[in-house]
């Protein structure tokens, strides 16, 4: 990772290539905004690929990238960490942020629902980690950072599905911490709470006051809420850390 007076200067990413996929809206696109500030070459990885490039061009500073990828197609995950490659360098910081949902309670939850959220959210995150650790092991450095869900710590109902594949993600983490910890590859995650994306736009009013009353801090989080962490757990700084669950939810599952 980059020195201390670029540190100092606010650009601790400097030279840094980062993969953050689900990266045109949401947390994604917050997260890849404040890697972009942090000085780093981003790579935006979305089903939509044209939203991806839109994206991309709207990032501080010059070079960065946007392309179509389903996460839960290895060769599409393969594809994107070549692209990187061809066109800066292997990434050193992956985020792994794509994720959807199919509720439904447990009982009338179709087959598709379950794989295809198991599909992208786990799946699709052990797919972009084998797309890039080989690369990290080899430069002997590397940040990986999941996005999972505080759904993950505490469950919920009518989302056995998400719950099972933001819990799995934790695993995942874990045990990729342990295994590429020896290469000097950290992987982390963060654990959103309710934060205001498309979302939780579609919650009314009622349910919006039911969420916050289970809140300590009373409000719903902001996507930069989580893109600060996400930053500073891909910078020098968080190089210490790693196999860590950090929720950021205003204290829901505390």
């Amino acid at each position: 990772m980059s020195g201390v007076g670029t540190r100092r200067a606010g650009r601790e990413l400097a030279g840094e290539v980062a993969i953050v996929t689900g990266g045109s809206r949401g947390i994604g696109l917050a997260v890849a905004h404040a890697l972009a500030r942090g000085g780093a070459h981003v790579v935006i990885a979305a089903r939509n690929g044209e939203g991806a490039a839109a994206a991309a061009a709207e990032l501080e500073g010059e070079g960065h990238s946007g392309y179509a990828c389903d996460v839960a197609d290895p060769a599409a995950c393969r594809a994107v960490a070549a692209a990187a490659q061809r066109a800066q360098k292997p990434a050193s910081i992956l985020v792994n942020n794509a994720g959807i949902t199919r509720d439904g309670i447990l009982v009338r939850l179709r087959d598709d629902d379950w794989s295809q959220v198991l599909d992208t959210n786990l799946k699709g995150a052990f797919n972009m980690i084998r797309a890039v650790a080989r690369g990290m092991m080899k430069r002997r450095g590397g940040s990986i950072v999941n996005v999972s869900s505080v759904i993950g710590l505490i469950g919920n109902a009518g989302q056995v599905n998400y719950a099972a594949s933001k819990a799995g993600i934790h695993g995942l983490t874990k045990a990729v911490a342990k295994e590429l910890a020896s290469r000097n590859v950290r992987c982390n995650a963060v654990a959103p709470g309710f934060v205001k994306t498309d979302m939780t736009a579609e919650l009314g009013d009622s349910q919006v006051a039911e969420l916050k009353g289970r809140i300590p801090l009373a409000r719903l989080g902001e996507p930069d809420d989580v893109a600060g962490l996400v930053r500073f757990l891909a910078g020098p700084e968080a190089r210490y850390i790693t196999g860590q669950i950090i929720a950021v939810d205003g204290g829901m599952a505390m």
